[in-house]
């Protein structure tokens, strides 16, 4: 969210009081587009992984493999904000896959 941020008051300058009033959203460069899509993106994961770490945790089934995953999942993530914001395409496909995996992963211990 701040690359978005950065990229609204590098391009458009900080806030007025006109923008407040009218919400239509200024123009923005490829990149902070992508800064927006980014955190987007990454909102929309987080809830399923958060889900499944909660009930692990609440079942009592949290383990080394669990924890692995869980770290897998946090630096596929970071990893897929950062080629996601250079624009990288089948990187950023792979990476977005394996963070599935690793969530996939945490359920496979929860199942056992």
């Amino acid at each position: 969210m701040v690359s978005y941020v950065v990229s609204q008051v590098m391009t458009n300058g900080p806030l007025a009081p006109p923008n407040y009033l009218d919400p239509t959203p200024r123009p923005l460069p490829l990149w902070g587009k992508r800064a927006d899509r980014t955190y987007i993106n990454a909102v929309e994961c987080f809830a399923p992984f958060a889900a499944l770490v909660i009930v692990v945790h609440l079942a009592g089934k949290a383990n080394a493999m669990t924890a692995f995953w869980s770290m897998c999942f946090f630096w596929l993530r970071l990893a897929h904000a950062v080629v996601y914001l250079l624009g990288i395409p089948y990187l950023r496909t792979l990476i977005f896959t394996l963070g599935y995996v690793a969530i996939i992963g945490i359920f496979v211990e929860l199942m056992r």
